[in-house]
């Protein structure tokens, strides 16, 4: 397939309170270098892309308020490239906003969407299994999704279970969805052999996308069909300002996947992690001896300590004696220690602090 008809939309809205205290509201997680390798998690996405389509067919989706950001660490960006939503809600939105808008520029426009804060290992395999799924979605009505082939129960991702009949071009028709299991039914799930983890990885055409809202999101998709006067003008904003409040607040795996009857998935194997968690990205960090891993470690030093999880890119010097299992993150204006078994509570941390502290440590 022609590489002008190759587009990439990566959504970049969310505000990752379980990475805090490093991820806050006003500079979330996306946008850090929470890896410690020099580049911050969407420029490493940006970057990948970079090798499947050109760069004037990525367009970031995000909160309006973080349009800044991106333009400080995508300066290669247009303005026109970066889609500004006034109101977070949720993932089917921002997809049909996108997909409009690309639509209108380019009627053959397949498209890939995907997270901006997700790790990708071996980038070689990815590009390969994205292209491979763009000219199926080009030759066929198909709303793909990536599963990627699960390695452990793990209770923090959602499910997709598959016919086991393969398609020619290596993918499978869509069973069942499921939302996060709990530990017994994931084991059950990785016996069975035939789910994978949703990676949350779709590609399709902008004509079979906008046909499945016409008929699951008729709603979303009369609204965003308005715009199609507006789209690439400069009364675009105005549009998406006074429009986007009529919008549900659904995402795209509830609204349309889950319900579509033309949903196929391909099974790759290159290396993922959402990084949904400070545990999940610890399971990716180089460790040392005793299993701990320091992301910034010029000013860390540890004794009689394992398996910590330490975040510390701050000039003071931090000493950490006798702790075994634990998450350590200072930000500078705020210090937390928290078991790693207890990471799920962070969220809830983050509320109460709100409540009592307001806005400033959050």
């Amino acid at each position: 397939m022609q590489d002008n008809n190759k587009y990439a939309i990566i959504m970049a809205g969310g505000i990752g309170s379980r990475f805090w205290p490093i991820s806050k509201t006003n500079h979330p997680k996306q946008f850090l270098d929470i890896l410690g390798t020099g580049e911050t998690l969407i420029q490493q996405t940006y970057k990948r892309f970079l090798k499947i389509c050109p760069a004037e067919n990525i367009y970031i989706v995000t909160n309006e308020s973080y349009r800044t950001l991106v333009n400080e660490q995508l300066p290669d960006i247009a303005n026109s490239q970066i889609l500004g939503e006034p109101l977070a809600k949720n993932t089917a939105p921002c997809i049909a906003y996108s997909c409009h808008k690309i639509h209108k520029i380019n009627p053959n426009a397949v498209v890939t969407v995907a997270p901006s804060d997700h790790l990708i290992l071996n980038e070689e395999e990815f590009c390969k299994q994205i292209n491979m799924a763009l000219e199926t979605a080009e030759a066929n009505d198909f709303l793909i999704t990536l599963g990627i082939k699960p390695t452990r129960p793990d209770t923090g991702y959602g499910y997709i279970q598959y016919h086991e009949q393969i398609n020619e071009g290596g993918h499978y028709k869509v069973k069942t969805f499921t939302e996060k299991p709990n530990l017994e039914l994931a084991k059950t799930f990785i016996q069975s052999g035939d789910f994978l983890w949703n990676a949350g990885i779709f590609v399709w055409s902008t004509k079979s996308i906008l046909k499945a809202f016409a008929k699951y999101l008729p709603d979303i998709n009369d609204i965003f069909t308005e715009g199609k006067l507006y789209y690439n003008t400069s009364q675009e904003h105005n549009f998406i300002e006074r429009s986007y409040s009529q919008c549900s607040n659904i995402s795209i795996d509830y609204g349309i996947m889950e319900k579509a009857s033309n949903v196929q998935v391909f099974a790759a194997d290159f290396g993922w992690s959402d990084l949904g968690t400070w545990g999940s990205l610890y399971t990716v960090l180089d460790k040392d001896y005793v299993s701990n891993a320091v992301v910034f470690p010029k000013n860390v030093i540890m004794y009689d300590s394992n398996n910590c999880i330490v975040n510390t890119n701050v000039e003071k010097l931090v000493v950490i004696k006798g702790l075994e299992d634990f998450i350590v993150v200072d930000s500078g204006d705020v210090l937390l220690i928290c078991p790693k078994n207890e990471e799920q509570e962070i969220k809830q941390i983050v509320a109460d602090i709100k409540m009592k502290k307001g806005e400033r440590f959050v």
